[in-house]
């Protein structure tokens, strides 16, 4: 794996060019690295990760978002837990980006405490502040104030796993009340956001098949505190195609609203039912390149 050179002498950050990237493959989602003594946005919609930790009045203003969402998309009510399971879920996938595309870009793994990181979600923003990053050796950014140099690739992939701990332990620890489920099935949600977050990335970046790779690699099912493994396995499609898919560890609780229209990847979701899904997003994302070629 390369790493982007640092000019000599110029102050940079280790992790801003895999930001760029990522906002550039994925414009849902734009990070901005605060600068030493700029302070995160507040007010307008932005909520600090530390105040969804803290959970009281906060998360509950977030979770209020994600209840009139369910009522305005679905029409009905959903339970408490089903809708703090969503909003666990809309704030975790994105800030699991925050230390996951630097590992899997440029192999720097930058430590976001929850107080260093703020979320605006209708607008699609993060702000982070990073103080401290691990990389490898002979890696430029070695040189940057923060860096700390680990051996190889393993404990690298241990640093990943420690800083996901160390931000989603305590918004887990503050959602959790909500939730109605105990500690192992929030670390199963928290192993699902990990691999989800950076395999769809991955596909936008058109390396899917490493991504699955490092994942499996990354979490193997015996790390604490997560739960289960990275769960990728290979389908056939009808026409003899390979159709990767993946096993989640936890459930988001979807079906509770629509029984019948359950996630690709969910526990209740048959291997045929997988198959037609994937084989009809294949086909969907194929059609405009068969469009294109034949205007040519």
């Amino acid at each position: 794996m390369t790493v982007p050179a640092l000019f000599p002498g110029v102050a940079a950050s280790p992790v801003a060019a895999s930001y760029a990237r990522l906002t550039e493959v994925f414009s849902g989602l734009r990070v901005h690295e605060l600068a030493d003594g700029e302070q995160a946005p507040r007010g307008g919609g932005w909520v600090g990760a530390a105040e969804l930790a803290a959970g009281g009045a906060t998360l509950d203003a977030f979770l209020a978002w994600d209840n009139a969402q369910v009522l305005r998309d679905y029409g009905q009510q959903a339970r408490p837990d089903v809708v703090a399971s969503f909003g666990l879920h809309r704030y975790a996938w994105p800030a699991c980006l925050l230390i996951t595309v630097p590992w899997f870009l440029h192999r720097r793994v930058p430590r976001v405490p929850v107080e260093d990181v703020a979320f605006q979600r209708t607008l699609g923003r993060m702000t982070v502040r990073v103080r401290e990053f691990a990389c490898l050796p002979g890696d430029p950014a070695a040189a940057l104030p923060g860096a700390r140099v680990v051996p190889d690739e393993e404990a690298l992939r241990g640093e990943v796993r420690d800083a996901v701990a160390q931000h989603l332990g305590p918004v887990l620890d503050g959602f959790g009340p909500r939730m109605r489920r105990g500690k192992r099935a929030l670390w199963g949600m928290a192993t699902d956001e990990i691999a989800e977050g950076i395999w769809y990335i991955a596909h936008l970046l058109g390396e899917e098949r490493r991504a699955m790779r490092e994942l499996e690699e990354l979490l193997p099912g015996t790390t604490k505190p997560y739960a289960g493994t990275a769960g990728f396995r290979e389908l056939t499609g009808p026409n003899g195609e390979s159709l990767p898919t993946r096993d989640r560890a936890s459930c988001c609780l979807f079906y509770t609203l629509r029984p019948d229209d359950t996630c690709v990847t969910c526990p209740r979701t048959c291997d045929a039912e997988r198959v037609r899904k994937l084989s009809e997003e294949a086909a969907a994302a194929a059609a405009p390149a068969v469009a294109a070629a034949a205007a040519v």
